[in-house]
């Protein structure tokens, strides 16, 4: 693709903007943990839900969608789409408890909650786990799609596109995290959302015009013949799978129903995944800690959903669809093309001229929306949870945000690493997915069951890993790697559950103080602490669980709704996506109606921070 003046004139301003962004919050980030981690814990609902979707609109999710929809149908969009009964549920079981606890990282939780060394062991052990093993391998596959952009847009090979994302474009995106905290974040994310949703929204118009319009593009796909012609022909439309041809079928363009059957019967709830964790974590919760209030934290997540969930995906989908009538032989046989490279040539190839350089621009937004997350966050977990915690516990506010930044370059070196080194997109995606299996429900659990301690979530992470790596040397299962990836996970997922149950029952409970404190602090639902609300007699019970479940229910109908009112609507079947739509609509009133009714508990006056660190050593 040969760029213009025009096209580096656009690119050239979406960077002058994001570095003077971070440039502008950088005084307000600098002066201390709080205002550099969770900007102050004053973000409104509509920032911080809007910055959760920008950061998992990455470079990789347009290629990824595109690969999926071309190698499944669009029913492979499951693999996903699943992780809605999570997030609706961080919204009303876990948003609230979150920002009630006060803390700085979600991290930080294992020593709120549980007692003595196991529970410090953990949090240092997260820290590191989570903040530089499994953050580095996400940085690594954001990078890597990256490189296949630069790749072919700029016409280099992957080894000078490597070289152009790791020595400038992560770095230049470790400065503007470094210098401008998670303000900066927040206010880049903003820009880059609105950005990218229009260079996507262009890409998928200008695809189906390719294709013959709309109607066309439906005719031929209905015609249109696999690419591999050995593989049996399937409905590359279907939303979901052939449940008439068998639990593990491995036709074309369908998603095998034992995979599905994984996606809603397990994977949402098992698995831990960023953006997706059961009862929420990671920088969902950093979001979540950085809102002004509880009711602006649970209203942010729940954006959040909406908008990941029911907003963005058809764009994404409808490139799928267009690079299956337009390029059906990519299989990678043909000149080394994949499915997941369809989206790229669809854009390079009818985009416009004049759009080129927006669209580069939008995908740079994309990417460094990510980078910038993961590099705040990552940060925050090894400076608050490890180095602080364990190694310097005395230091001054700015000592810890000078060393942070030390730290964000560190991260930046690590993701060139890894990503030189991961094979595909998907295959970051499937080892995130695979290292987790089975951790989720103690994720769940430690908030409305006293009995979770330390050695709970210990066990659950290492036989998680160990399982899912021996699993990958052992080989044992056959079947398409959709299939093979169904029963890997359901294994893992059964020796994980079952190990972190029998540790619990054989290990001591956390001690009766910290219990007794936490249930007051919290004050999560009475029903699975019932021994602890008898000791902590002053603390009102909250009886919420039920109505809590009965919401998550009516965001996930609305949502749904939503999801599949607009594609049917696309897809040609205009009165079953407007019954949907309206379905939508009305769960939506309901909602609203609901959440009117939501006070906020009042809690002590107290300086920010302070009580919180009673429970985790400072």
């Amino acid at each position: 693709m040969h760029l213009t003046w025009l096209d580096w004139s656009a690119i050239i301003g979406y960077l002058g903007i994001t570095i003077l962004m971070g440039l502008y919050f950088r005084g307000r980030s600098g002066s201390s943990m709080e205002e550099y981690f969770v900007s102050g814990r004053s973000v409104s609902w509509w920032l911080a839900g809007t910055s959760m979707v920008a950061t998992t609109f990455s470079a990789d999710t347009p290629l990824l969608v595109t690969g999926l929809v071309y190698t499944q149908g669009i029913a492979g969009n499951w693999l996903w789409w699943s992780f809605l009964l999570s997030g609706m549920m961080t919204v009303f079981l876990f948003a609230r408890l979150w920002r009630r606890s006060g803390l700085l990282t979600d991290v930080q939780f294992a020593e709120m909650r549980y007692s003595g060394k196991p529970a410090a062991f953990l949090r240092g052990f997260r820290a590191i786990y989570i903040g530089l093993l499994m953050n580095c391998l996400i940085l690594g596959w954001v990078t890597k799609a990256m490189i296949s952009i630069v790749s072919v847009v700029v016409g280099v090979s992957e080894h000078t596109a490597l070289a152009i994302c790791i020595f400038v474009i992560v770095p230049f995106t470790g400065f503007y995290v470094a210098i401008g905290g998670l303000w900066g974040v927040l206010w880049t994310d903003l820009f880059q959302f609105v950005l990218k949703m229009g260079v996507v929204i262009a890409v998928a118009y200008y695809g189906v015009t390719a294709a013959g319009g709309m109607h066309e593009l439906l005719r031929k796909l209905q015609i249109a013949q696999p690419p591999v012609p050995a593989i049996p022909h399937g409905n590359p439309l279907k939303l979901f799978p052939d449940f008439s041809s068998g639990l593990s079928a491995e036709t074309w363009w369908t998603l095998p129903v034992i995979t599905l059957l994984v996606y809603l019967g397990l994977q949402w709830w098992a698995f831990w995944y960023p953006g997706a964790e059961p009862g929420g974590g990671g920088y969902i919760a950093q979001r979540i800690f950085s809102a002004k209030d509880e009711r602006q934290g649970m209203l942010s997540v729940l954006w959040f959903n909406i908008a990941h969930y029911a907003l963005r995906p058809w764009p994404w989908i409808l490139v799928g669809l267009v690079a299956i009538v337009l390029y059906p032989n990519l299989d990678g046989s043909a000149a080394g093309r994949h499915p997941e490279d369809g989206y790229m040539l669809v854009l390079t190839q009818h985009l416009p001229a004049s759009l080129r350089g927006l669209a580069i621009a939008g995908f740079l937004a994309a990417f460094m929306s990510t980078i910038a997350t993961q590099l705040n966050w990552g940060a925050s977990y090894l400076v608050a949870d490890f180095y602080q915690r364990f190694i310097k516990p005395e230091g001054s506010q700015k000592h810890y945000v000078f060393v942070s930044r030390i730290v964000t370059v560190f991260l930046v070196i690590c993701a060139a690493i890894v990503a030189a080194q991961l094979a595909s997109i998907q295959a970051g995606w499937q080892w995130v997915l695979e290292l987790s299996a089975g951790t989720g429900a103690v994720y769940l659990l430690r908030w409305y069951w006293w009995r979770i301690n330390a050695w709970s979530e210990i066990t659950a992470m290492v036989v998680a890993l160990v399982t899912s790596l021996a699993l990958r040397l052992l080989h044992p299962f056959s079947g398409n790697a959709s299939v093979v990836f169904a029963k890997s996970a359901s294994t893992t997922t059964a020796v994980t559950t079952a190990a972190w149950l029998i540790v619990t029952f054989m290990t001591r409970p956390v001690s009766q103080e910290v219990l007794v404190r936490f249930y007051r602090h919290v004050r999560p639902d009475v029903r699975g602490w019932k021994h602890v609300a008898a000791i902590a007699k002053d603390v009102k019970p909250t009886r919420d669980l039920g109505r809590n479940l009965a919401l998550w229910l009516l965001g996930c109908a609305m949502v749904y709704s939503f999801l599949f009112g607009a594609g049917y609507a696309i897809l040609g079947h205009p009165t079953r996506g407007t019954i949907l739509l309206v379905i939508g609509i009305a769960c939506l009133m309901l909602l609203l109606k609901q959440l009117r009714s939501f006070v906020e508990e009042p809690q002590a006056a107290r300086k920010p921070g302070t009580e919180t660190a009673a429970f985790i050593g400072h």
